[in-house]
């Protein structure tokens, strides 16, 4: 079995620098460049924009407030359990959070907030897959692997443009299933 070459670019962002991986023509990653979870890119990436091109341009239009939902191939790497919080967190509309708590009844595992905790805090796909969303039980800010803060500009930023919408937002289709690892 060969392993799939994975392909990097960085772009601007209102948050600092993103970095983004792809698997062939699927977005595999958004990482912050700085912060307290931080990716740099591996010798054994291939530095190529062309299949993030999509990914970058739609990212900008999210931070521009003009699109409310990505319309991107992605290939996450991660447990079956992990998979399944990530395409729990796509079912968070925009605007909207969710607690631990609820994301575990949604999975059907009640007990199971410290596990889901877990696999927001490992989402290699931030932003796209909106673990930013994801707060204590008691309406808090809990912990983002960009920092607390740049959770609350994020939620801040969904807000604002949920609040002013006047048709000016880009559709998108974000697919409720990701292909099997």
């Amino acid at each position: 079995m060969t392993t799939p070459v994975l392909s990097f670019t960085s772009t601007p962002s209102p948050l600092g620098t993103l970095i983004l991986v792809a698997e062939g023509d699927a977005l595999a990653g958004v990482y912050f460049a700085d912060g307290p979870v931080t990716v740099t890119p591996r010798p054994e990436w291939v530095r190529d924009d062309r299949p993030l091109r999509a990914a970058a341009t739609q990212l900008a239009e999210y931070f521009a407030g003009r699109r409310t939902t990505f319309d991107l191939a992605l290939a996450p790497r991660g447990t079956p359990f992990q998979r399944a919080v990530w395409d729990e967190l796509l079912r968070i509309p925009y605007g909207e959070t969710r607690s631990y708590g609820e994301l575990a009844r949604a999975l059907g595992k009640p007990a199971a907030q410290r596990a889901v905790g877990g696999a927001n805090h490992n989402n290699p796909i931030s932003i796209v897959v909106p673990c930013h969303r994801v707060i204590g039980a008691d309406g808090s800010l809990t912990g983002y692997g960009g920092h607390v803060s740049r959770k609350r500009q994020l939620l801040d930023l969904e807000a604002r443009v949920g609040s002013a919408r006047g048709g000016r937002l880009v559709p998108g289709g974000l697919p409720l299933a990701m292909p099997a690892p």
